[in-house]
């Protein structure tokens, strides 16, 4: 990530500095539209000296804070604003309640900079790792709008709901990720212990082996000469692959090959737009007008070639056409009934119900593709193992009988 400096206007006419963490040029003006900043110059800053961010020195950034405590501090946050409770009130008594001594210092800066006549959103900005983008450009809105502790309680529920999909995408993975681990310790182990004692009492004698155990056994002997090799190479593939995905053109490139895969790229489309839906009907229904919910849930989407289509979709909007018309530029999120639906759900007005009714229908619909998924990758797997060991304890049994032949 790099370090943009920018010089810009706030809602105010302010003149204001700082300081944003971005993959691109593109994707920190972005952040700032989000913070409802107009850039006046940015330039990328190779150096950080060392009292550039006193509000968050690195000691602090390195200190981690679980998701579920940034859960219980947005929905705890929530209920305190909405029960009349001042800000910097409700962030001095959430620093007292933190579960951890992170959280706790981490609640502290944020509570310090808006003592300081920082906003909110401005602050939590400062700490990326912490807030994400849509994280804080949804407090940013509750905050231009007045209604923060809504805004926050949405929050909370996205959080909760984002937590239980990812939770049974994980769940519905783990079986055929142990499987294939299984199996890469069983390959091994006969490569490495299994076969080399049976090359042995081969050589021993003298026979003419088939072919196929010939190749089993000279990929046995590859595996134990250059096994140790082979995995440093692997390591260190794996380590520049990446630092490649870190960057701008590396996670586009990713992202675009992801959306091209057979299963997987229907899974991530899917997955994406009930993201979006779901963002985009908690902010209208919190109020937020439509060109801002958009610029906002669009951050939601997660894939940066999706995220594209959409800025289309929002200069559509702009311009004056209707929420429907203008995504259907973007097919891969959302088929023609969705367009159908949405567009019925304008005429009505009940677009921020339809959107998050979407949402749990898409919600429902990805849970049930990923079991299918699954359930037809478990046997692939299976047969593909079975067949890897099979083939080489025929491979071993073969020369058996060859030899019972060369002794008579």
């Amino acid at each position: 990530m790099a370090v943009f400096q920018y010089r810009a206007v706030n809602q105010e006419g302010v003149m204001t500095e700082g300081r944003v963490e971005a993959g691109g040029r593109q994707e920190a003006f972005r952040q700032l539209e989000i913070l409802g900043l107009k850039p006046v110059g940015m330039e990328e800053r190779s150096d950080v000296p060392p009292d550039a961010e006193k509000k968050f020195p690195e000691a602090l950034k390195r200190k981690r804070v679980s998701f579920q405590a940034l859960e219980n501090f947005t929905r705890q946050l929530s209920s305190l604003l909405a029960a009349g409770v001042p800000l910097s009130r409700a962030l001095h008594l959430l620093c007292k309640e933190a579960s951890s001594s992170s959280a706790r210092e981490r609640w502290k800066e944020v509570h310090d900079l808006v003592i300081d006549g920082t906003s909110l959103a401005e602050a939590m900005a400062r700490a990326p790792d912490i807030f994400p983008r849509v994280y804080v450009a949804m407090v940013h809105a509750g905050e231009t709008g007045g209604f923060l502790d809504l805004v926050l309680g949405q929050i909370s529920d996205f959080q909760s709901r984002e937590k239980e999909l990812k939770s049974r995408i994980l769940s519905a993975l783990i079986y055929p990720i142990v499987l294939l681990t299984l199996a890469c310790g069983v390959l091994v182990y006969l490569m490495v212990f299994f076969i080399p004692r049976f090359k042995i009492i081969f050589a021993g004698f003298g026979a003419s082996l088939p072919w196929l155990t010939r190749l089993i056994v000279a990929l046995s002997g590859a595996v134990i000469r250059y096994g140790i090799f082979a995995a440093l190479v692997g390591v260190a593939a794996v380590f520049l692959i990446r630092k490649f995905l870190r960057m701008d053109q590396g996670r586009r490139l990713w992202e675009r090959w992801l959306l091209k895969m057979p299963v997987i790229g229907s899974l991530t489309a899917r997955f994406a737009m009930t993201r979006f839906c779901r963002m985009l009907g908690t902010l209208i229904g919190a109020g937020v007008p439509l060109i801002s919910a958009l610029r906002v849930a669009r951050e939601s989407i997660g894939n940066q070639t999706l995220v594209d289509a959409v800025d289309t979709s929002v200069e559509r909007v702009q311009q004056g056409d209707r929420l429907a018309a203008s995504l259907s530029g973007c097919p891969e999120l959302f088929p023609s009934s969705v367009l159908e639906m949405i567009s019925v759900a304008e005429e009505t007005g009940r677009l921020d119900k339809e959107l998050v009714r979407l949402a749990q229908a898409a919600e429902g619909d990805l849970d049930r593709q990923l079991k299918t998924s699954v359930a037809l990758v478990e046997p692939l797997m299976l047969f593909v193992m079975a067949g890897f060991i099979g083939m080489i304890f025929i491979g071993m049994v073969i020369p058996i009988f060859t030899i019972q032949e060369y002794i008579k």
